[in-house]
């Protein structure tokens, strides 16, 4: 039976995780090896004690081993591995332990600060038991049994994920914490970012870049020279991203953005989504104006569609000032959603467009640099 949740007035079907998809392969190529069982489809117990039917995609048997795939199902939250095809491969052992591992599109934790240790297959802990406690019901406590996860078209679906700025390589995650995807993705991403975040302030760091996405990053690392291990894309949660910040007790946050992104954090809209806010343009006329660009000019800004074409008539105005304007504003409403609460932050900004490169900055861009090299 299918299940749905609302939000924002829609109707959104439930999907089932990685972790579930590989625990049902294995458990139907278990019982394929061990009793000749050919299940079309698996009953997978989650650990919030629902019971799932996953359909069962393939089923193949070989002398001394079993192969059976799953095919991700995220429901109405289509992410990077919606309609993969999840593969476990089990052969016997001489012994009586389950050997669980991850091959072809499945990642490798390389860095320090996760949940599984370094050089392990990044099968998190829940559904590591879960694939295990599954497969041991089938074998019973006398047999063991070697279980391999792959995904065969996972490496280039990771691409499209944050493993690479956590330091998994080589594919995807086994991950579900319920064994169920529950479509709301910006509460996906927005934890997907903390244990980012852990994981740095586990490996010592106590200053990070925050930036809202590729060209932020990019510009960091090639204009300002600063190493990509020590930036975090924050996407449009800059206020969520902030708190996360202040919780784990970083000292230092240097925020690099496109001036069309962060303008909005200027005027305290701290969710930069265009769905939720766009005053692009209303904050820009009312800098300018207190600045005193005349109103024709002011009117001209207001018909821009983007920040880089009103940086035309800001240019041939001789307004550039007010990108220092900005970005002192970013800093201090930064600062101030975090005033009230305990560690303080400190905050420096850092202002760039596509057409023009480097705006403005909080501090002399000399002094960023060094301090953050």
């Amino acid at each position: 039976m299918e299940e749905y949740v609302y939000f924002e007035g829609k109707k959104l079907r439930k999907g089932y995780t990685t972790g579930t998809c590989a625990t049902a392969a294995s458990t139907a190529a278990t019982l394929l090896l061990v009793a000749g069982e050919r299940k079309e489809e698996i009953i997978v117990r989650t650990p919030s004690e629902k019971q799932l039917r996953i359909p069962i995609a393939r089923l193949e048997e070989g002398a001394d081993y079993a192969i059976a795939a799953v095919k991700k199902d995220g429901g109405d939250d289509a992410d990077a591995t919606h309609g993969l095809l999840i593969y476990a491969k089990i052969t016997r052992t001489v012994d009586t332990e389950i050997h669980l591992d991850g091959g072809v599109g499945i990642g490798r934790v390389t860095q320090e600060g996760l949940l599984v240790p370094v050089g392990e297959a990044a099968i998190n802990p829940v559904p590591r038991r879960m694939i295990i406690e599954s497969v041991r019901q089938v074998i019973g406590a006398e047999q063991g049994v070697n279980i391999l996860i792959y995904a065969p078209e996972g490496e280039v679906r990771a691409r499209q994920t944050m493993n690479s700025n956590l330091g998994i390589l080589g594919g995807i995650s086994i991950l579900g914490t319920t064994g169920i995807v529950t479509p709301m993705s910006e509460e996906g991403w927005k934890s997907a970012i903390s244990i980012e975040l852990e994981m740095k302030r586990k490996q010592g760091y106590t200053k990070i870049v925050l930036s809202p996405g590729n060209y932020g990053e990019d510009f960091a690392v090639n204009q300002l020279k600063i190493a990509k291990k020590t930036i975090v894309s924050m996407s449009n949660f800059v206020g969520y991203v902030l708190k996360e910040v202040q919780r784990l007790a970083f000292e230092e946050v240097l925020i690099v953005g496109h001036l069309g992104k962060l303008i909005k954090v200027s005027a305290g809209i701290f969710s930069t989504h265009s769905k939720d806010a766009d005053a692009r343009t209303e904050i820009l006329v009312a800098n300018l104006a207190l600045l005193g660009m005349p109103i024709e000019g002011l009117e001209k800004v207001e018909k821009c569609n983007t920040t880089e074409a009103a940086g035309d008539i800001i240019e041939e105005l001789g307004y550039q000032q007010v990108y220092q304007v900005i970005a002192d504003k970013i800093k201090k409403r930064s600062e101030r959603i975090l005033h009230f609460r305990k560690p303080q932050v400190k905050i420096e900004t850092v202002l760039f467009s596509s057409k023009r490169g480097f705006l403005a900055a909080t501090k002399p861009l000399t002094e960023i640099m060094e301090e953050w090299q």
